[in-house]
């Protein structure tokens, strides 16, 4: 019995070594993830996501995160070019890029990158003046990232964004900027406002050239029209005119007249124009055949006033 208890011992044994070691043999790499087996203490190999068999007791393995990863720098204070002190907060974004530089070139990465971010961004902060310093961010950022992703390729990091979270600066700066500020905004609102009286007064001044512009040209357009009217209005005389005399002319010849009956129209047309308002009056050059006819008017009345003398 004794010998039977010692020998299902020692199977137990052996089935219970041989599930240790099968178990430390099977290692589960994650997606996210790269193993580094290492041989008696030497790097023989990396191996990617999934299912992988080591050697127990021969070979071990590492875990290399490869995720994106953040290191918050905690607030400093950093002097500036015009010496003001200013506190600084910066976060570091960084991904690694080779597992086996990260694991066998630095002994503690998080704690290099920090101490290298705190540096470069005194050395950075500490050349610009103030206001460049809160206008500049995005500088500061692409500086550091620049200065810590070279510094950090030979440990197998890549830092892909640098981006600082706050700078404070004194209370007093403070003060004396928010004073700044405000009496900039003023200035500018009196320039705007002097501006908008400007334009105004522009505007005001452009509307009565207009307006005036706009009355000469109607009283330009309203003394054409009446001349044009009255051009129209005497044309229109002129054209009856012409046409009574037309009509006159052909009821006179068709009625035959003698020279005595047009000597007397003659004199009656003579009456009609003395009787107007001017001063001087015109005769017709051709007018000897109507002198003859009255010269032989005044002939027959001298003879009749002799004749009732008899």
């Amino acid at each position: 019995m004794i010998i039977y208890g010692g020998f299902t011992f020692f199977v137990l044994s052996i089935i219970a070594f041989v599930f240790i070691f099968i178990a430390s043999s099977i290692k589960i790499v994650r997606q996210y993830e790269k193993g580094l087996v290492e041989t008696l203490g030497k790097y023989t190999g990396t191996k990617s996501s999934g299912l992988n068999v080591i050697v127990p007791i021969f070979q071990r393995m590492l875990r290399v995160d490869m995720r994106e990863r953040v290191i918050d720098v905690p607030p400093q204070s950093v002097i500036t070019k015009d010496n003001v002190s200013v506190v600084v907060d910066a976060i570091i974004y960084f991904q690694v890029t080779d597992p086996v530089k990260v694991d066998y070139n630095i002994e503690n990465f998080a704690l290099a990158a920090l101490k290298l971010a705190q540096t470069n961004l005194r050395n950075v902060i500490g050349d610009m003046e103030l206001d460049s310093t809160l206008t500049s961010r995005e500088k500061i950022n692409t500086q550091l990232r620049e200065v810590m992703d070279e510094a950090t390729d030979k440990w197998g990091v890549k830092v892909t964004r640098v981006e600082i979270q706050k700078i404070d600066p004194p209370r007093d700066i403070t003060d004396a900027m928010s004073k700044q500020m405000k009496a900039e905004r003023e200035k500018r609102a009196n320039i705007l406002e002097a501006e908008g009286l400007r334009q105004a007064a522009i505007l005001k001044a452009e509307g009565a050239k207009q307006a005036v512009i706009l009355d000469a040209e109607a009283v330009k357009e309203k003394q054409v029209l009446e001349a044009t009217g009255q051009a129209e209005a005497i044309r229109k005389v002129a054209e009856a005119e012409k046409y009574k005399i037309e009509v006159v002319y052909n009821a006179i010849h068709e009625g035959k007249p003698t020279n005595d009956l047009i000597a007397i129209k003659y004199l009656e047309a003579l009456g009609n124009i003395a009787d107007g308002q001017a001063t001087k009056v015109f005769l017709p050059l051709e007018t000897s055949g109507v002198t003859a006819s009255i010269a032989g008017i005044a002939e027959l009345f001298k003879g009749s006033n002799i004749k009732e003398k008899k």
